[in-house]
């Protein structure tokens, strides 16, 4: 088969539907494509399965993991998988050197195996083309839990953004267009200015504690602790908090479900509800 990716071998491990709609133009692009952590699916007729990561990687140019990596034990993200789908140094032993890991956020793990094992890694998460993008689909996945969820409309919450990345960006501009009273709290003195600039109210993390009775809804993009013991005992126990910041998240939800406020983990989202359009 003719293509971009002819005569390319391409190891895909574990992932969620994004990985099957990949897996399906990779193979249109003319590349070999070795998948582990999938069973047999349509979309992967093309595709040759296999059933460890050993045999996914022998002999491969290219690998590609899914948007959230590994969690901090090497295991991937592997939503069809029936076992848990671990990458060790010993694995990517067998890669040659010099080889290409996709992936679009590597923990610390994964980039100490790849350097003694001299793989090149590429966080996909980092790159603007595809990461704003990413955050569309994400943006409204966390709202449409908060509009399941909340016993009110998101037109007239107060709703709090932590963190005014391109996941925050994107959040506090589709909030503020349904009609809620947007907050944005930052680090950074340039992006306190830029969220005023776009109408929302801009608090630095040194100012939350005055705030945090204040909201309805909290959406956390942070992907460190942010909503500690001592800051979720300051919110209204209505509040809703959404998590969508990498596993484990920003929030303490042990605090939170002792104190009676649900809080929600949400990675992954645009695998949940609009795979597709990542590739647009």
């Amino acid at each position: 088969m003719d293509g971009l990716l002819a005569g390319i071998s391409i190891a895909v491990i574990g992932g969620d539907d994004r990985e099957l709609v990949l897996i399906s133009e990779l193979v249109k692009q003319g590349a070999f494509v070795k998948v582990v952590g999938f069973p047999p699916k349509p979309e992967l007729k093309s595709a040759r399965i296999v059933s460890n990561i050993k045999m996914a990687l022998e002999g491969v140019d290219v690998v590609v993991l899914p948007m959230p990596g590994t969690d901090a034990n090497g295991v991937v993200r592997a939503v069809y998988a029936t076992d848990q789908l671990i990458i060790t140094e010993d694995d990517l032993g067998l890669l040659k050197p010099g080889t290409l890991l996709i992936v679009g956020v590597a923990r610390q793990i994964l980039k100490d195996m790849a350097r003694r094992c001299n793989i090149k890694i590429i966080e996909t998460a980092n790159l603007d083309n595809i990461a704003i993008l990413n955050s569309i689909p994400t943006a409204e996945g966390a709202i449409q839990i908060a509009m399941e969820e909340l016993p009110i409309t998101i037109h007239g919450s107060r709703a709090l953004v932590l963190g005014f990345g391109r996941c925050g960006i994107t959040l506090a501009r589709s909030l503020k267009a349904l009609g809620a009273e947007v907050y944005i709290a930052a680090r950074r003195l340039s992006d306190l200015a830029r969220g005023y600039e776009a109408g929302y109210k801009s608090i630095s993390y040194s100012e939350l504690n005055q705030f945090l009775s204040e909201f309805d809804v909290i959406f956390n993009t942070v992907p460190f602790l942010i909503l500690d013991r001592s800051k979720i005992s300051l919110l209204n126990h209505n509040c809703l908090i959404i998590d969508i910041a990498a596993t484990p998240g920003g929030t303490d939800f042990q605090a939170a479900e002792e104190a009676g406020i649900k809080a929600i983990l949400a990675p992954g989202l645009p695998g949940k509800v609009a795979f597709q359009f990542i590739l647009i």
